[in-house]
């Protein structure tokens, strides 16, 4: 377990041969660099770099180059649903640091990312996060890792985003708001996110959800999504958590996801 992508990361393998500890390495590095390239909060990552040029073409590596097309794709099937382009909100309301430029468009649209050989821009002023997918991206970054390096089972859990691989199953838990423990049941092959959906600011959780849809201003829910990877499961979240709770499992299911274990606080 190490401290990495703003919470605790855990990675494990089944099998205590030496190399074990050398596959667990690689596979915290690869994780490393999805963090250096994609941080909203690191003013020097490729994702702020784009930020502060809108408009101009930046060379973007394959690895981001790839989330923000999958994060582009998610938005448009989700019909803004998710929102990579919503960081200038964010950053009006606190939740995530300055760095510029001065002016911006709060609330974008994914057309706003366009795309080219090696290379992206932004249409207009928007900012771009890319943290509801990019830690799940990361959990799958380090899943195929640890394949590489010959470890046919293992888990990753970042915090709200786990994929377990191969024969290990593990029993799912998810913590709530009152700190209470719901069962979600035993998860083998597959990745499950967990997302906090609330209308307002609550104390000590200063990360908001922009659109999300709750009963009323003052309510929050917790939504948990089980999906093939743990970058899609990190995404639909989102759109559950931008979603009429009514409405959630049908969206998710028409995304390539379940929604599971659906909480309320």
């Amino acid at each position: 377990m190490r401290p990495l992508l703003g919470t605790f990361v855990e990675i494990g393998v089944d099998g205590g041969s030496a190399s074990a500890q050398r596959a667990i390495d690689e596979a915290f590095a690869a994780m490393a660099a999805v963090q250096r390239a994609m941080s909203f909060q690191d003013p020097d990552s490729e994702i702020s770099r784009l930020n502060r040029r809108p408009g101009q073409w930046q060379a973007m590596s394959g690895l981001t180059l790839r989330v923000l097309r999958l994060a582009r794709g998610v938005g448009l099937a989700s019909q803004n649903r998710f929102n990579c382009t919503v960081g200038g909100q964010l950053v009006s309301w606190g939740a995530l640091p300055d760095h510029g430029p001065a002016a911006r468009i709060d609330v974008g649209s994914p057309l706003d990312l366009e795309f080219r050989w090696g290379a992206a821009r932004l249409r207009r002023a928007v900012r771009v996060t890319l943290d509801g997918i990019a830690k799940g991206f990361a959990v799958d970054r380090a899943v195929v890792m640890l394949q590489r390096l010959g470890f046919a089972s293992g888990w990753v859990n970042a915090g709200g985003d786990l994929r377990v691989y191969g024969e290990r199953a593990l029993q799912i838990n998810r913590r709530e708001l009152d700190g209470q423990l719901q069962g979600l049941g035993s998860l083998r092959n597959g990745a499950v996110s967990t997302s906090y959906v609330g209308a307002c600011a609550e104390p000590g959780l200063p990360a908001r959800l922009v659109g999300a849809v709750t009963a009323s201003d003052r309510s929050c829910d917790v939504v948990s999504v089980l999906a093939a990877r743990a970058w899609k499961a990190d995404a639909l979240t989102k759109v559950a958590g931008a979603s009429a709770a009514g409405e959630r499992a049908g969206i998710i299911a028409a995304l390539g996801g379940t929604l599971i274990g659906a909480g309320a606080c």
